[in-house]
């Protein structure tokens, strides 16, 4: 390559030499020597102007042309416009051979992908599910705003609030009110929303059907256990010192499944509830209930702390949510070992919201189980939670209620360190405390 470019070069010396010899000597001879220069100084920078005129002709109007024949520097710079050009092309067209495939693609796919831009959310592309699924209609809604399209409230507000950390599930389609759809919300590029939406009519009714099963085994499982706690109440360890243990055993497996029971119904309830009724919770003395809570449990194994560091109150169920905080203490109890801290705050967050934070000092949690264990009846260790006396649902039902209060539970934990559960909860549900709950804090 470099010896077509070096005799490209000397071809282009060559010539130069040439018209200069052809016009510059017979001036030289004729008295004229610098008048012999000037003119062919001008003829070769006439000559370089109209090919530099003509290249730029053809990169400013995309025109196609030849590959050039000949010698010269002119000729070697055409040649390598021409390649470029040529590979330009063939790159072109694979780019688009490419974004062909994926349109094609993200078009077949039975889930609708609807890419809009994060500041008005309106529509840029779809694919022809979202017509399926979502109603939409090509050309009317490209350049509308998705909520004009899904007026449903709750699928409104979550858009807008951006919820990329968890999907909207089971929610009614606009185009037929017994489908059911999942939304979830992905960030695509910096200033657009990819949201992706899937028909889970199907996997709503199996888990319907779920649901009833274990109500309705969980009711009918409640009486055959009252019968077997009345016999063993019937039954006392001092008549009978040779069976002590094996009653005691006994009550204690009679007790554990009945809470096992009294938690599976009050998933089941809670999963068939849309909302909660909403009043004023007074955190003041949710903290204080707490504590003593804690102290009970912890027959003072533990040191208990509590720090409220907030003037707001919260709006939601003061039943479910104590339910909820009270899970979490009672794990913080069971799992730290006797000598430990329990620690209970309560703060402001920066987006007006308010947190309430349960940390100890235990065991910790592996990070691979963090993603599990608000799943029912899973359990990090087993053996341990069964000493302890839980029975893997009290995370779920703390998941659970905070999904009907529109909160998140965030875990942050280190094996060897402790683990701290932190519940927050938007500023559409923080209250300002009366002077009643401030004279109880």
């Amino acid at each position: 390559m470099r010896l077509i470019a070096a005799r490209h070069w000397r071809h282009t010396f060559y010539r130069l030499l040439l018209v200069y010899t052809l016009v510059v000597v017979p001036a030289a001879v004729a008295g004229e020597l610098w008048m012999g220069v000037a003119i062919a100084s001008t003829a070769v920078a006439a000559w370089s102007l109209v090919r530099l005129a003509h290249i730029v002709e053809r990169l400013r109007y995309q025109r196609r042309f030849t590959p050039p024949e000949g010698w010269g520097a002119w000729s070697e710079l055409e040649a390598l416009l021409y390649q470029r050009q040529r590979e330009t092309r063939m790159r072109k067209r694979r780019l688009l051979s490419m974004l062909r495939a994926y349109r094609e693609a993200a078009a077949s796919l039975p889930d609708a992908v609807i890419v809009m831009d994060r500041a008005h959310l309106r529509v840029r592309w779809f694919n022809e599910a979202a017509q399926r699924l979502v109603g939409m209609n090509y050309p009317r809604d490209m350049g509308a705003a998705f909520t004009h399209v899904v007026r449903t409230p709750k699928v409104v507000d979550w858009l807008r609030a951006g919820r990329t950390d968890e999907p909207l599930m089971d929610m009614p389609a606009p185009v037929d009110d017994t489908m059911r759809l999942s939304y979830r919300l992905i960030p695509y590029f910096d200033d657009q929303w990819l949201l992706v939406v899937r028909d889970v009519t199907k996997l709503m009714h199996l888990e319907q059907v779920r649901r009833d099963f274990v109500a309705n085994v969980s009711h009918e499982l409640r009486t055959p256990l009252t019968v077997v706690h009345g016999y063993l109440d019937l039954l006392e360890p001092e008549e009978k010192p040779d069976w002590a243990p094996m009653l005691t055993e006994m009550r204690h497996q009679s007790q554990r499944m009945t809470q096992i029971v009294e938690d599976l119904l009050t998933l089941s309830r809670l999963e068939a509830q849309e909302r909660l009724p909403e009043e004023s919770v007074s955190m003041a003395s949710m903290l204080a209930t707490l504590r003593r809570e804690a102290d009970a449990l912890s027959q003072g194994r533990h040191t208990v702390s509590i720090s409220d560091e907030t003037s707001l109150d919260l709006c939601g169920s003061t039943k479910e949510l104590h339910s909820a905080f009270s899970n979490l203490v009672t794990n913080a109890v069971r799992y730290t070992p006797n000598g430990g801290r329990i620690g209970i705050s309560l703060r402001d967050t920066p987006d007006g919201g308010l947190s309430l934070e349960v940390s100890d000092t235990g065991n910790g949690i592996p990070p691979q189980h963090l993603g599990r264990i608000t799943e029912r009846f899973y359990r990090v260790s087993t053996s341990r939670s069964r000493d302890s006396g839980g029975t893997g649902l009290g995370l779920s039902i703390v998941k659970h209620v905070l999904a009907l209060h529109q909160a998140r539970l965030e875990i942050e934990s280190e094996v060897g360190f402790g683990s701290t559960f932190r519940v927050v909860f938007g500023p559409e549900r923080a209250l300002e405390r009366s002077e009643h709950d401030d004279a109880l804090a």
